[in-house]
């Protein structure tokens, strides 16, 4: 496993895609932190990194789909991932390299951010004025939510050969899993009835709980078992070429 990580991190970072990545979500976060007046902290009155938190997952649904889409599609396309297998390692060896090093440059990528907290924290007109324990439950909550985000996109890359089917698949799975439960819960067949049961299964409501501040052991069980579940089904869709 550790030796697919360090072949995909050292993947990353000897061509443009791992700078890419990191430079255009540092540009589009400076942009709508500081920038834009609708969103920039400049303007919103008080101390607070909540633009960062709401609006990175949006990013990330482009941004991840983009690192992940070549994991398996290139390897099938140009018929690697059969030199893969020949070597002594298994398809979950393969897939946990892989996302830990797709999960490692977007985490990678949220580092600089930090600067973002100091900054707001010496803004404020009595200086920390912030709260420190809500910041570090939502960079856990977006940390967890990347993972996932990535897991998402292995399966999709997994499906097929072509890196734009895989970018569209995967961006449409991670807005659905992000999304579409909240606006599925709203519906008059699950309203006052099982809405919130609903509303549970999507990634938006516990990410939200986390973003609060307050870790819940439920809510981390719940990423963490979205992650497990799609590397089941990545290695499940990687077993059917041996299967046919």
């Amino acid at each position: 496993m550790f030796s697919i990580f360090k072949k995909e991190i050292s993947s990353f970072f000897s061509s443009l895609i791992g700078y890419i990545v990191i430079g255009v979500f540092l540009v589009f976060m400076g942009l709508f932190m500081w920038v834009f007046p609708e969103y920039s902290v400049l303007e919103y009155g008080f101390a607070s990194l909540n633009q960062l938190f709401e609006l990175s997952p949006w990013i990330f649904c482009f941004l991840i789909p983009a690192i992940t889409m070549r994991s398996f599609a290139e390897e099938m396309q140009t018929g690697t991932i059969e030199l893969l297998s020949t070597r002594p390692l298994r398809d979950l060896d393969i897939i946990l390299g892989k996302f830990f090093a797709c999960w490692f440059l977007v985490i990678f990528a949220l580092l600089p951010t930090l600067l973002y907290y100091y900054t707001v924290y010496n803004l404020g007109a009595d200086i920390g004025n912030i709260d420190a324990g809500e910041v570090a439950g939502s960079y856990i909550g977006l940390i967890l939510l990347a993972g996932a985000f990535v897991t998402i996109g292995l399966f999709a890359s997994s499906l097929t050969k072509n890196q734009i089917v895989a970018f569209v698949l995967s961006l449409f799975l991670c807005f659905f899993f992000y999304m579409a439960f909240d606006f599925l819960s709203g519906l008059p067949i699950f309203f006052g009835k099982s809405d919130l049961f609903v509303e549970k299964l999507g990634i938006n409501y516990h990410y939200n709980l986390i973003s609060r501040g307050a870790i819940d052991s439920r809510d981390v069980i719940y990423f963490l078992s979205f992650m497990t579940g799609f590397v089941v089904l990545t290695k499940t869709s990687l077993e059917r070429r041996k299967w046919s």
